[in-house]
This record gives C-alpha cells, sequence and structure tokens, in this order.
C-alpha cells in the first residue's frame, strides 16, 4: 500500500472507532443509570481490574504494548466516569506530588482532583461526601509504612477499595549547577530513599524539611542557591532544570497508595484484605491471633503495630492477607481472629492492583 492508501485506511478506522467508544460509552452510561438507582457505587474497582487483565490478554498481536493500551482505556473509563456522575477526588496535594500522579494512574484525567494539605484532610473529604473517593500514600518499598495513614483507620470508618502501586523516580532539581547548592529541600520520606546518593554528591548541603516533594520544588524555585528532590513532573511546573535523574538507591523504589471509599467491591479472585486489631494484654496473645490465618492457609503478606493512642503500651497491629473477606474460608478465618482479639476491624478487601 502506499502512503496515501494507509492513510486513507486510518481515517476509515478512525471513523469506526469513535463510533463503537460512544456504543461502548451509552453502554456504560445506562449501567450507571441502573446503578444509581439501585443505590450502588459508580466506581466499581472490581470490574476496572477483571476489564483490564482482560484487555491485556486480547493484546496477543500487538505492535501496541499492553502498557500503553491499558493506558489508553484508562482515560476511556475515566471519560465515562465523568459523564455519569460529577465526581471528585481528594489526594495529598500540592499538584504533582506522586500522589497526584498516582490517582491521575487509577482514575485518569477527566474527573475533579483536589488536593489537601495533609492526610487527615483527605479522610475528611471523603467522610463529609465532599469527594467520592480519597487517595493517600501509606508504603515505600525503601522507607516502609506511612505511620499517619495506619493512624488514621483507628477512628474512620472509611474503606480501602483499591490500591496503586506506583515506581517513583526522583529528581535533583534546582536553577542552579550541583556545585552552587548550598541548601537541599525535600520530604523526609523522599531524602530517606536519596540517602546514599545525597551523601556521595551533597554532603555539605543544609536539609531543610518540606511537606511534599512539590512544595520542596516550589521552595528551591525562590532561591538561587538551592536544590530539591522532586518529581520530573513538578521541575516542569516551577521551570527547575533537572541536574540528575533516578537518584533514589533502590532502582526498584515503588510507593503503595490506597483508595479511600465507602463501599468494598466484590472477589474478584485476586484480592487482598487489610484488617487491624488490638489484642489482649497476656503472653503469647499474638501468636494466638494468628493462629486461624496458618489453619486456613492464608498468606499474610504484611504485619506492621502501631500505638493505639488509647492507653499506653497497647498496640494495634495493621495485617494484610490474600483473599477477599466474602471468600468463605477468609471470613471463617476472620471470624476465628475477631474471637481472639480485643479490638478487629476489616480495612477493606481490594484488587491487587496492576
Amino acid at each position: 500500500m502506499t502512503i496515501t492508501e494507509h492513510r486513507q485506511a486510518i481515517d476509515k478506522l478512525d471513523a469506526q472507532i469513535v463510533q463503537l467508544l460512544n456504543q461502548r460509552t451509552r453502554h456504560v452510561l445506562e449501567i450507571g443509570r441502573q446503578k444509581i438507582a439501585a443505590g450502588e457505587e459508580i466506581y466499581a474497582p472490581h470490574r476496572e481490574s477483571t476489564l483490564l487483565r482482560r484487555i491485556r490478554q486480547l493484546n496477543s498481536d500487538g505492535p501496541i504494548t499492553d502498557e500503553s493500551l491499558v493506558a489508553i482505556y484508562r482515560e476511556v473509563m475515566s471519560s465515562a466516569l465523568s459523564l455519569q456522575k460529577l465526581m471528585t477526588i481528594a489526594y495529598l496535594g500540592p499538584e504533582t506530588t506522586f500522589t497526584h500522579q498516582a490517582a491521575i494512574q487509577r482514575f485518569g484525567h477527566s474527573l475533579i482532583y483536589s488536593p489537601q494539605k495533609t492526610i487527615a484532610d483527605v479522610f475528611a473529604e471523603v467522610s463529609k461526601d465532599r469527594a467520592a473517593y480519597g487517595v493517600v500514600p501509606v508504603e515505600n518499598s525503601t522507607e516502609g509504612v506511612v505511620s499517619h495513614t495506619l493512624d488514621m483507620f483507628m477512628d474512620s470508618d472509611l474503606k480501602i477499595v483499591a490500591q496503586i502501586l506506583l515506581p517513583i523516580e526522583h529528581c535533583l532539581v534546582s536553577k542552579c549547577s550541583l556545585a552552587a547548592i548550598k541548601k537541599l529541600y525535600s520530604h523526609p520520606q523522599a531524602y530517606a530513599q536519596c540517602r546514599g546518593w545525597l551523601r556521595e554528591h551533597l554532603p555539605g548541603a543544609e536539609f531543610i524539611e518540606s511537606s511534599s516533594t512539590t512544595r520542596a520544588a516550589m521552595m528551591a524555585a525562590q532561591e538561587k542557591r538551592a536544590a530539591a528532590i522532586s518529581s520530573a513532573l513538578a521541575a516542569e511546573a516551577h521551570k527547575l532544570r533537572i541536574l540528575e535523574t533516578g537518584i533514589q538507591d533502590n532502582a526498584d523504589n515503588t510507593t503503595r497508595f490506597l483508595v479511600l471509599g465507602r463501599k468494598c467491591s466484590p472477589t474478584t479472585g485476586r484480592d487482598r484484605t487489610s484488617v487491624m486489631f488490638s489484642l489482649a494484654d497476656k503472653v503469647g496473645a499474638l501468636h494466638d491471633v494468628l493462629r486461624p490465618l496458618r489453619q486456613h492457609r492464608l498468606n499474610m503478606t504484611k504485619i506492621e503495630s502501631r500505638p493505639s493512642r488509647r492507653k499506653a503500651w497497647e498496640y494495634c497491629f495493621f495485617v494484610d492477607i490474600e483473599g477477599h473477606a466474602e471468600d468463605p474460608k477468609v471470613a471463617r478465618a476472620l471470624h476465628k481472629l475477631g474471637e481472639r482479639c480485643a479490638f478487629l476491624k476489616v480495612l477493606g478487601s481490594y484488587p491487587y492492583g496492576d
């Protein structure tokens, strides 16, 4: 075929794609109307997870990569969501933070995003119905848990409805050269994730803590001999030069974010359940409490402890297990777990993530 013939074929295909996308969206809107009438949630993480897995399976011939195809479908679904309901997503801001990027990765560009100053503010926005969902960081593969997020679940009725895994690449950004840097602005977590690189290349720079990597970029942009650890997106937004990319010590540096909502999704067959519990003050209590998980052959993927804030030296434990709370063996294990605990709360069951 000639170039002209290829272009004519593309024009015909574009016309078909537009027609099919609109046809698909009409079906989605009708499903949305029925959901609203039944009092159900519009956003369905379980359906989204199943759909994206099927899209990957359908993409056997290429040449479009699975990642590109998923990104395209994210925006198709985002557009449909925005047409069904005015939907606001609260996130730990300001704009261009990694939490903002994670939220867009999950929900696409068509929804309304509301940056919040603190993790507590994100919880409050969803609890008070000013946002449909919230996105907060919960742990980093290098530096561990975000304790404030775990603490918020102690008094919140919100559920974890989805998770987002975002690879984190930190950049050193500034208006000056590397040799001229005297101050370094950073969020403490970002600083810790780049500790080795900074020790080697900026041993004499004064470290100044900021509330976010984006805030760090904003501060560095206002001074001549200052730098920041931030994302490339934040550097672009604040007109800073990227002096170095990938300065994190762990090449596989990844942050896990949680999507907060009010209702958990049905099981997909590839789910995780998060629970929190407190123990009676006696010898061997934790060992006894975890026995039902072993008896039902459930894989515990994570356990963390936090002070309960109710009594000195009393702790709450946060545990992730494989499976959905509605799965029969998970339900049986949780029932037995509850009998052994002073307090038990299921924080949510949700698809593993993409």
